[in-house]
């Protein structure tokens, strides 16, 4: 199942989920383009994991920024020499008031979070998947998108919009030899509190090693024939 030598690109890697992301698939031995608003951790994460300087690139930036992230997709190429897969962990949750309550802002800022920034990272980074003719699309999302609950328009929106742009894209990529798939959760459990004395209370949430394991089978050639799915990891 190895992605040695494969390069993998990784927006958000500067959070809690995508460090540990970064650290599975380095160790695994692909080279990695790291993405997030904030350039000087993305660089600390890589001077913590000791990668080599060859074998990674980093992009801190806006990620709803089309013209940035066509140049940096094509210095990925032309560096790292190949783009194989695309994750984005990209979070963020706004939410907390009725949709009669909820400010266009609010739904607004939560369509460019989970929307746009899917858009415009697909848009330049696949077509260097489809051609080399092999490739995977992944992006963490949440089941909210589908069973939305009271309080969580703009989240539940912009998240549905995501999945729903990723659905198309794995559509139009049937045959290609590139998937396209979703992994859904619901909390990510960063403090083990699943295994603490209230573990029941917990039992829906998800640890970024299940996730990150989930990453790591749809990225793989085993996983070949999976395109268009949506990966439920809740309890």
């Amino acid at each position: 199942m190895g992605l040695k030598g494969k390069v993998a690109v990784i927006a958000g890697a500067a959070g809690g989920l995508g460090r540990a992301l970064t650290a599975a698939l380095a160790a695994d031995g692909a080279r990695l383009a790291l993405l997030g608003r904030n350039e000087e951790r993305l660089e600390a994460l890589a001077a913590e994991l000791g990668l080599a300087k060859d074998n990674y690139l980093v992009y801190g930036a806006d990620l709803t920024d089309p013209d940035g992230l066509n140049k940096f997709a094509s210095e990925v190429q032309q560096r790292l020499g190949r783009t194989d897969v695309l994750v984005n962990l990209v979070g963020g949750w706004t939410g907390g008031d009725t949709l009669l309550e909820v400010s266009p802002d609010e739904m607004e800022e939560m369509i460019s979070q989970h929307l746009w920034s899917t858009f415009h990272l697909t848009r330049a980074f696949v077509p260097y998947l489809v051609e080399q003719v092999a490739g995977r699309v992944i992006v963490v999302s949440s089941p909210t998108a589908t069973e939305p609950g009271p309080k969580s328009a703009p989240y539940a929106v912009g998240k549905a919009a995501q999945e729903a742009l990723i659905l198309s894209l794995a559509s139009e990529l049937a045959g290609s030899g590139v998937t396209a798939n979703i992994i859904q959760v619901k909390a990510i459990d960063t403090k083990n509190r699943r295994g603490g004395p209230e573990g029941e209370k917990y039992a829906h949430w998800t640890t970024p090693e299940e996730i990150v394991a989930a990453v790591l089978y749809l990225a793989s050639d085993e996983a070949a024939h999976l395109n268009g799915i949506r990966l439920p990891l809740y309890g």
